[in-house]
């Protein structure tokens, strides 16, 4: 009778005492070697097979390693953007410098801010610029930061000569009890802002930014 390779593999996982009996045979059985075409005893093929596991679990364990790091390095950022959010009492003062924080702590070169319902220090600030009612339609519909490479042509004029080299955005509704605005984020490179990217740290730059500029809402809104 002969036995299918199903059969024999299962009836090796259910009387695993075989090799226990027949302990010879494993110095005796040869498999084939992929790499190379010739045939190696089968205790030779399960070093093999251990050492390319090790190769893949060490692969694993440095992509893991990496992320880590990647995250800390992400974590203390959003730190340092936390306390510089709560250093100031201008709100000039505060859009500068989440203008230049953005830059050159998450190599953000672009970036667009527009606000409403914020009492403005200074209407002519670019970030006080009215915007139409799609903007603020797209920006109630966003339940979460939105990435990809599709933005409204308005949206995209907010970034004035650099839009025609914009490839991929990121765009975060910033609300306090009600929406009070919407920060955008441009690259160059279709990547940096991809649908399918995670969005934890962008949501969580939103919640910063809004709790922030929550200060400056008009006397009585909530």
């Amino acid at each position: 009778m002969k036995l299918s390779s199903e059969e024999v593999a299962q009836y090796l996982r259910e009387y695993p005492q075989f090799f226990d009996e027949y302990a010879g045979m494993l110095a005796d059985i040869q498999v084939p070697y992929a790499h190379d075409g010739r045939a190696i005893p089968i205790s030779e093929r399960q070093i093999v097979a251990l050492r390319d596991k090790n190769h893949i679990l060490q692969s694993k364990l440095g992509e893991l390693i990496r992320f880590g790091e990647e995250n800390s390095v992400i974590n203390q950022k959003m730190h340092r953007l936390a306390v510089m959010l709560l250093t100031f009492t201008c709100l000039n003062d505060l859009l500068h410098r989440l203008n230049f924080n953005l830059r050159e702590d998450f190599s953000i070169p672009h970036m667009a801010l527009r606000l409403w319902n914020i009492t403005a220090e200074d209407p002519a600030l670019p970030e006080f610029t009215q915007t139409s009612a799609d903007v603020h339609i797209v920006v109630e519909s966003l339940l979460h930061p939105y990435c990809g490479p599709h933005v409204l042509d308005e949206i995209k004029d907010w970034f004035g000569e650099s839009a025609v080299r914009l490839r991929s955005f990121a765009m975060i509704p910033l609300r306090a009890e009600q929406t009070i605005g919407l920060l955008v984020m441009g690259s160059e490179d279709p990547q940096r802002f991809y649908p399918e990217m995670g969005t934890l740290y962008l949501t969580q730059l939103g919640e910063l930014v809004s709790a922030a500029l929550a200060r400056y809402r008009p006397a009585g809104q909530f």
